[in-house]
């Protein structure tokens, strides 16, 4: 077993990190990686809204139907909330859906933006090498899901005890939301060197404090309608730059591993 060293981390936060990813998504070169599963991620989430407002309409018809004619007025305050909670709702269930849809695009994002960054290529083989890739990248992508859902489960369990699901239960929710960001955008470029997914868990532990305000950065920002769009490729672009500052070194030279 290698014996674990303390490392003289960079004392860049994770919101630095992320930030950074906004001006990497526009260099030369990385922009066709960023195009890609943008368009497939805008072209689905509009024709789910198309979908979505036609349930909606189609409720509020119903609702305006049982309503006597003095509560027409419902129709301006509700109208806005339920497209408002739609976009936030689809927002969280489509970064989980384009995190597998988009999984081979991200992982060759994540390896353009080590290249640009550290001017050497990864050497990661052809398009067909990645084709034949395929079921161990969605295999990651599984094994993530797997570590998400039990745990998601329990926080969300929280919110039905009483008092804490009014007090420490969304604390929680977000801590936790926190975390399963940074595993799951700091992933792409661990996985792209073959860092086990224990071996990556391990590595964003020992920067606890980078690692959650980079996930809480992401979590925040994935809230806020249109910009969540393009949160994904941003927060690659920032998760590759961490990797590349903090373990990139590291595990080439096998300084640090779990007990």
């Amino acid at each position: 077993m290698t014996q674990k060293k303390t490392l003289p981390f960079p004392a860049k936060s994770g919101v630095n990190y992320f930030l950074d990813g906004f001006g990497l998504i526009t260099r030369k070169g990385l922009r066709s990686f960023v195009f890609i599963p943008l368009m497939i991620n805008l072209l689905l989430f509009a024709g789910v809204i198309y979908v979505a407002i036609g349930q909606l309409d189609t409720l509020f018809t119903w609702m305006n139907a049982q309503l006597p004619d003095y509560l027409s007025w419902l129709n301006f305050l509700l109208w806005p909330l339920a497209v408002t909670t739609m976009l936030v709702m689809l927002a969280f269930i489509f970064s989980s859906v384009m995190n597998w849809l988009a999984a081979p695009f991200n992982g060759l994002l994540a390896e353009k933006v080590e290249q640009l960054l550290t001017g050497k290529p990864l050497n990661t083989g052809s398009g067909i090498d990645l084709i034949k890739d395929l079921p161990r990248i969605l295999g990651r992508e599984w094994i993530k899901l797997k570590y998400y859902l039990p745990r998601a489960l329990v926080f969300l369990l929280l919110f039905l005890v009483p008092m804490v699901g009014q007090t420490l239960a969304p604390i929680l929710w977000f801590l936790f939301s926190a975390w399963m960001m940074a595993i799951q955008y700091c992933d792409y470029p661990f996985d792209n060197h073959k860092v086990s997914f224990k071996d990556m868990r391990f590595a964003l532990n020992q920067t606890r404090g980078t690692s959650f305000s980079f996930g809480a950065t992401v979590t925040l920002f994935s809230m806020i309608p249109i910009v969540n769009f393009i949160v994904m490729p941003v927060a690659i672009c920032g998760a590759t730059a961490m990797w590349v500052d903090k373990y990139r070194e590291a595990y080439r030279n096998h300084a640090i591993a779990p007990e």
